[in-house]
């Protein structure tokens, strides 16, 4: 069988067709240096949400960090950013749509939606997702304090065989966070640690902040994602990994001249004591937890 590809390689990667001159068939493959994939191989994706965190998994893709996936369609209520995000791929030889609507975007029959919008636009999407068959990457696990939504969810991606998968967001140790629940008698807690700048523009800001640590909240995982709707999306997600959102206990204090974030989760049973504490300078770390997610779904060695 005579094969030809017709393309020039390019230093990282670029698209191109080989040609089975018996079959009279062209095959569309994406180079990854020199090694060729086929497109169809792949697994096709899709991102709802096309902000900065959008941003960093297209370019991730690009750079040949998820060579199992092909990106298909991304969509946005700002239609500029979505235009924005498939017009990057384009610029490099992947064809993206730019979607006007999620059922526009689920027409594409993808097998992952990657969510990087909110918790309210989670509890939009999800259902319709995972109807359609189309499992989801998530960030904006806040939308799970919700519990019936939580219970529909896990029904319907059941019925429909999708998953979700929960990404780390800006923290982690969800495998002994879970471990140490499943032991028995396990307790946990959750710090959330800003500087005075995230809150000078909020209604829980004091002057007091300024020049001293200070509570901002103290109270359950459902209540402080009902507070800081798109703050504390990782409280939510060490709830689900623990023991459960009404029952997790959620602080979050100002510190001045702190940049960044800082996520502290505490669990102890009879047995075992353990702490996830991660600072993030920028909300960068999301976006590369999805990356990890996708990386391991395609990965024959799973962690």
């Amino acid at each position: 069988m005579d094969i030809s590809l017709i393309n020039i390689f390019r230093p990282i990667c670029t698209t191109g067709a080989w040609q089975d001159k018996d079959k009279g068939t062209a095959t569309r493959i994406w180079i990854y240096g020199k090694k060729a994939v086929s497109l169809q191989s792949m697994k096709k994706i899709v991102i709802v949400g096309c902000g900065y965190l959008a941003h960093i998994v297209a370019d991730a893709l690009l750079q040949g960090l998820l060579p199992g996936y092909d990106l298909v369609g991304v969509y946005s209520r700002t239609a500029a950013k979505a235009e924005r995000l498939a017009s990057k791929m384009l610029e490099q030889g992947r064809e993206c749509k730019a979607c006007t609507s999620l059922d526009e975007l689920l027409a594409l029959k993808p097998e992952f939606l990657v969510e990087a919008a909110s918790p309210a636009g989670m509890k939009e999407i999800a259902l319709p997702a995972l109807k359609n068959g189309t499992s989801i990457v998530t960030l904006s696990i806040g939308a799970f304090a919700d519990i019936p939504f939580y219970k529909e969810v896990k029904k319907v991606a059941t019925e429909h065989g999708a998953k979700v998968y929960i990404a780390s967001g800006a923290t982690g140790g969800f495998d002994v966070l879970r471990t140490a629940t499943l032991m028995g008698n396990a307790s946990a807690s959750f710090l959330n640690q800003k500087g005075v700048s995230s809150f000078r523009r909020s209604r829980f800001y004091t002057p007091e902040m300024e020049n001293a640590n200070q509570p901002v909240f103290s109270g359950t995982a459902r209540e402080a994602i009902e507070t800081f709707p798109t703050g504390l999306n990782v409280a939510v997600a060490a709830s689900l990994a623990t023991v459960g959102p009404e029952k997790l206990q959620v602080a979050m204090e100002s510190t001045p001249d702190f940049v960044g974030d800082r996520q502290r989760v505490e669990i102890k049973n009879e047995q075992v004591y353990a702490v996830v504490d991660v600072y993030s300078a920028t909300p960068e770390i999301a976006a590369w937890s999805v990356v990890s997610t996708l990386q391991n779904i395609d990965s024959p060695i799973v962690f």
